[in-house]
């Protein structure tokens, strides 16, 4: 933990965003933290890990079970903006081209034209993305990084902003193809739903039984204003000494001997763009270390692979990443 006065002297820096831009971002994602709620009940942490994502301008992995509200959840968190939304239900037989789109020739133009594919939206709700094959999974992967698509040697600009919210079942599940690493590496966090606990599932059962409360949500912002929130959040502050932390828990993944994979330089910079996005919904200007621990589980863990003997001791990737926290030192004021 950090102190007042370290808190303080970050403060001071000068490079925050003003407190009049904050209250708004406050006031924004009020309304559609508030929205998501009506759908999906007692989940906060959940629900606030994807505005973090959303503001960050990284893309969210919903991985859980079938039926515990994962589609619900993207679902509501895009129907909250008023901007273009688009649903691609991965299946074994889906084609790269259904996803990035196809070049078709027009008889009367004599002319290929280009047909967008289900990309093309400033949200993209990719249901079960690892039912698909790993050929079609990849068809993700430049726009992922890049926010751009290529077909036919021609490049084609995504508008902004441009999230990806993909949900997927456990790997165990029947009919499942395991992600790429590749494909791993661009999202920015991994949430997992679980199941509600029973008064929440009491009300699940009120409100869901007589209509869909989907068909009820009413966008409460739109992309011009999404836009705006996520200019606040880059101008979030973030000291050499937080930087230095976010490296030095990225290298203690690397050097372990527990894990085959450690985290790339794209989840320290993930990790640093989520710790700005927390720090802004709490009201700050600048990144405190604690924001960038607590986000390493969410942001870090789904990256990693356990070496073969951790994966036959029965060690998690989470727990590996908990034990390598508690070595890193925490910088302090």
């Amino acid at each position: 933990m950090v102190t007042d006065s370290h808190a303080n002297s970050q403060a001071g820096s000068g490079a925050g965003s003003g407190a009049a831009d904050l209250q708004t971002l406050a006031r924004v994602v009020g309304r559609v933290r508030a929205n998501i709620e009506r759908v999906i009940e007692g989940k906060p942490d959940v629900v606030n890990a994807a505005l973090v994502v959303l503001l960050a301008e990284g893309h969210l992995l919903i991985e859980d079970v079938p039926g515990v509200g994962k589609t619900m959840l993207s679902k509501a968190l895009a129907r909250s903006i008023d901007c273009s939304v688009r649903r691609i239900q991965f299946t074994p037989d889906l084609l790269p081209s259904d996803v990035t789109g196809v070049s078709v020739f027009n008889q009367n133009t004599r002319e290929f034209e280009f047909r967008p594919g289900g990309v093309f939206a400033n949200i993209v709700v990719g249901d079960e993305i690892n039912r698909a094959s790993p050929k079609t999974q990849s068809a993700l992967l430049e726009c992922m990084e890049e926010r751009q698509v290529t077909v036919d040697n021609a490049t084609y600009q995504l508008d902004q902003p441009f999230m990806v919210i993909a949900t997927q079942n456990p790997i165990e599940m029947e009919g499942t193809y395991a992600l790429p690493e590749a494909q791993r590496d661009r999202f920015m966090a991994r949430v997992s739903v679980g199941y509600p606990v029973e008064g929440a599932e009491v009300a699940m059962l009120t409100s869901h039984t007589g209509s869909n409360p989907l068909d009820d949500l009413e966008p409460v912002t739109d992309a011009a204003e999404v836009r705006k929130l996520i200019g606040i959040v880059g101008q979030v502050h973030v000291s050499q000494a937080v930087q230095r932390y976010t490296v030095a828990i990225a290298s203690a993944t690397r050097r372990s001997e527990d894990l085959s994979l450690g985290a790339s330089p794209r989840a320290s910079l993930h990790l640093v763009r989520a710790a700005k996005a927390t720090a802004a919904l709490d009201g700050r200007d600048y990144v405190l270390p604690d924001d960038v621990s607590q986000l390493a589980r969410t942001v870090l863990a789904h990256r990693l692979l356990p070496s073969v003997e951790a994966a036959m001791s029965g060690r998690s990737t989470t727990a590996i990443l908990d034990a390598l926290l508690a070595g890193v030192p925490v910088p302090q004021p």
